[in-house]
C-alpha cells in the first residue's frame, strides 16, 4: 500500500485507513494506495470500510499539486474523479469512517459511498472549493444533485458552506452521526452486516439500476471538467 493507507482484513471486511499523521491530504501516492485497496477488496472481502484517522477523514486534495500548474491540477483531478466514480460504481458495500474534517475531495468521496458514519464533534465538512478558488467540478456536482437533499443543493455547492456533523446528516453528507471514538467500530460493524445480509450478484445488479445511468453522466462530465478545470490562485 503506502506509509498514509494500509489494509487490512476484518473478518469479511476490507478495511482501508488512511493515516498520513497530518490531514490526509489526497495526492497521486495515496489515491493509487486506495485503488489498490478496492482491488484487493473485489478478491477478498464481501464489504469495504474506509476511515481516516483521529480528526481528520480528508482536507481533500493535496493543494502542493493543485496550485503548481493547470495540467498537474487536471491530472489530480483525473485520478481522484477515477477513484470517487470507482466507490460510486463498486461492486460491495463502501461504509466510510468519517472521523473528522472531509472537505472538498474528502467531501466528494463521502458523496460517491453506500454508508457515512461520522463522529459528533468539531468537525467541519463540506464542498468548500469555491471559497477556496476552485470551480467544484461537474462530476461533484451530479454526485451531490444525487446525494443531497434539494433545499441544501446551492447553498452547499455554489456558496460553499461547510456543516457540522449534525448539519452533514441533516443535507446528505452523512447517513448516521455516532461518538466520535466509535466511528471505526461502527464503520466496521455496518460494512460486516451489509456484506453478511445482502447477496452479491443482485447487489451488483441493483447497484447497475440504481446507479449506472447517473455513472455514464459522472464520466461524460469528467471529459468536459478536464478540460475546463482552472484554480483561481490567491493575488500575491
Amino acid at each position: 500500500m503506502s506509509d498514509s493507507v494500509t489494509y487490512a482484513l476484518d473478518g469479511a471486511v476490507a478495511v482501508i485507513t488512511l493515516d498520513d499523521g497530518k490531514a490526509n491530504a489526497l495526492g497521486h501516492e495515496a489515491i493509487a494506495a486506495v485503488h489498490d485497496g478496492l482491488s484487493r477488496a473485489r478478491e477478498d472481502a464481501s464489504a469495504v470500510a474506509i476511515i481516516g484517522r483521529p480528526g481528520k477523514f480528508s482536507a481533500g486534495f493535496d493543494l502542493s499539486v493543485m496550485t503548481s500548474g493547470t495540467d498537474n491540477a487536471r491530472e489530480l483531478l483525473r485520478v481522484g474523479a477515477e477513484l470517487a466514480i470507482e466507490i460510486h460504481e463498486f461492486p460491495m458495500p463502501v461504509v466510510l469512517g468519517v472521523t473528522g474534517h472531509a472537505l472538498a475531495m474528502g467531501a466528494i468521496l463521502l458523496l460517491a459511498a453506500d454508508t457515512r458514519i461520522g463522529g459528533d464533534g468539531p468537525a467541519k465538512i463540506g464542498l468548500n472549493e469555491v471559497a477556496i478558488g476552485m470551480p467544484v467540478p461537474r462530476f461533484a456536482v451530479e454526485l451531490a444533485r444525487h446525494r443531497l437533499v434539494p433545499a441544501a443543493f446551492i447553498p452547499a455547492i455554489n456558496h460553499a458552506r461547510i456543516y457540522d456533523p449534525e448539519g452533514a446528516h441533516g443535507v446528505g453528507y452523512l447517513d448516521q452521526v455516532v461518538p466520535a471514538d466509535d466511528v471505526p467500530a461502527a464503520a466496521v460493524a455496518h460494512a460486516a452486516h451489509l456484506g453478511e445480509t445482502l447477496r452479491r450478484g443482485a447487489f451488483v445488479a441493483t447497484r447497475a439500476n440504481c446507479r449506472g445511468q447517473i455513472t455514464e453522466q459522472l464520466r461524460h462530465d469528467l471529459a468536459a471538467d478536464l478540460t475546463e478545470f482552472v484554480v483561481e490562485l490567491p493575488a500575491s
